[in-house]
């Protein structure tokens, strides 16, 4: 798929500032892949998978991706975290402006991973913080992340699924859209980003559970490829609340989006604009 075939679809992301150093192509603002993830640099090919990375964005008119990478081991240790966060730190700066930093954390280790946060943040410029699933979202350990966030003013993005129908033995502390909302809820000030409605088990019971939390989020990358699930999700959520990410599965991600029969307004805030909002906070 090319550039130009992408976009064709909409003919912009969204009417938004472009940040600098990275002007959209004339006539659109920008593409931002809300959830993505950087080769972990276990892999000797990392550079070449990364520089892939990059060149499929570029193909696809993919402006800017908001990165993490996860850790190899579960549970999250606290060293495995900060390296990835130091790889993730260097990828920001091998591609500036294109890479946006996920700083990933294990809310576990209390004092560590606010004192991470803070720096990645303050220090480093990271846009938010991604979790996996060693704590579900409703646990009380998150509420002094969660606190830490809305004086940062930058989103969580959390690994989330329904699965109750499908065994998952190797998470059994994984959050779903229920989960979210009720931290959501007790934090109205937050925002909060449950991850891949498409890859994440029932996406329809997902979309439902989201409903009526304005502080709750939901992006739309994942591998399965039921037809409707973009059109349900903005008919039940609004188009405002959801965000386009690919999760590194990008034909599937871009192809959803694409087929999706939405309006152009609608698809223009999804690409690009609900993501840009976001990040508007923390510098608003």
């Amino acid at each position: 798929m090319l550039r130009r075939t992408f976009l064709s679809m909409a003919p912009a992301a969204a009417v938004v500032p472009q940040a600098a150093g990275v002007p959209a192509q004339a006539g659109r603002a920008k593409v931002i892949d809300a959830h993505c993830h950087l080769e972990h640099r276990g892999n000797p090919a990392w550079i070449e998978l990364d520089r892939a990375l990059i060149n499929t964005a570029d193909k696809l008119g993919i402006d800017q991706m908001c990165c993490s990478i996860v850790p190899k081991t579960r549970p999250t240790t606290l060293e495995g975290a900060r390296q990835n966060n130091e790889w993730v730190l260097d990828s920001m700066h091998r591609y500036p402006g294109r890479i946006l930093g996920y700083c990933f954390v294990n809310p576990g280790y209390y004092r560590e991973s606010l004192e991470d946060v803070k720096r990645c943040v303050e220090e480093h410029g990271f846009v938010g913080i991604k979790v996996y699933n060693d704590y579900r979202a409703t646990e009380p350990v998150f509420y002094p992340l969660v606190e830490l966030t809305i004086k940062l003013r930058v989103p969580i993005l959390f690994h989330a699924g329904h699965t109750n129908w499908l065994p998952a033995p190797g998470q059994p502390r994984i959050s779903d859209g229920g989960h979210i909302a009720e931290l959501a809820r007790r934090y109205p000030e937050s925002m909060l980003i449950c991850g891949h409605i498409a890859g994440g088990g029932d996406w329809e019971w997902t979309a439902k559970s989201l409903r009526g939390v304005p502080n709750a989020y939901l992006d739309t990358s994942g591998s399965n490829i039921d037809q409707g699930t973009v059109e349900l999700a903005t008919r039940i959520m609004g188009a405002d609340r959801l965000l386009f990410g690919c999760d590194m599965l990008i034909s599937a991600s871009v192809g959803r989006l694409r087929s999706a029969e939405i309006s152009n307004e609608d698809r223009r805030k999804i690409l690009g604009g609900n993501m840009q909002r976001i990040l508007s906070r923390r510098n608003g």
